[in-house]
């Protein structure tokens, strides 16, 4: 699929969850590519198979690695997500009655999420929550905010971003061709 196609299939696609343009705009969120070259990188925390692209599953694997030899684990929640997954997400939350507005400030709309590059990794540490704040607290997140950049990783969500999403201490992305994050 080319570029034009890809750009009026994640159109239509918002238009159908009535996601509207200027929201997508004023947050100068950028459309990431679905990749299709992916391979596993073993379960999540929820026993599903995870996938990333080569260079980001090397770097990730090295890093899990890293971590584990300082006594520290790195746990997977989340890492590919293919453009129809993300609005499925979407999909779940308008069902349950959340706004665009509540969702556009955890969620990027199908098209935009970092997921869809294969590059994008969500992580835990056992025992906490995924996907809060209280990661922020752990010896996980401490630890990558320290060693994560020689691996190629850095904060894509942190507090008071330009994209408006709430901080996501959890969310890592693998350097590459991801907008530069910096505020």
């Amino acid at each position: 699929m080319n570029l034009a196609e890809y750009e009026k299939r994640v159109g239509c696609i918002l238009e159908g969850l009535g996601i509207p343009d200027a929201a997508v705009r004023e947050r100068s969120l950028v459309l990431q590519a679905e990749v299709q070259d992916l391979i596993s990188v073993g379960m999540d925390s929820r026993g599903r198979d995870q996938r990333l692209t080569p260079c980001a599953a090397g770097a990730w694997k090295g890093m899990q690695r890293a971590a584990l030899a300082d006594g520290v684990e790195l746990q997977l929640v989340s890492a590919f997500r293919s453009v129809d997954y993300q609005r499925e997400i979407w999909l779940r939350k308008l069902a349950a009655g959340q706004t665009v507005a509540q969702i556009l400030s955890v969620n990027a709309p199908p098209g935009y999420s970092e997921h869809h590059t294969g590059r994008a990794v969500d992580i835990t540490e056992p025992g906490i929550e995924p996907l809060t704040e209280a990661f922020e607290g752990t010896q996980a997140f401490g630890w990558l905010r320290s060693k994560a950049e020689a691996f190629g990783f850095g904060l894509s969500f942190p507090r008071g971003n330009r994209f408006g999403f709430v901080y996501e201490p959890w969310h890592w992305a693998h350097s590459g061709a991801l907008p530069d994050r910096s505020d």
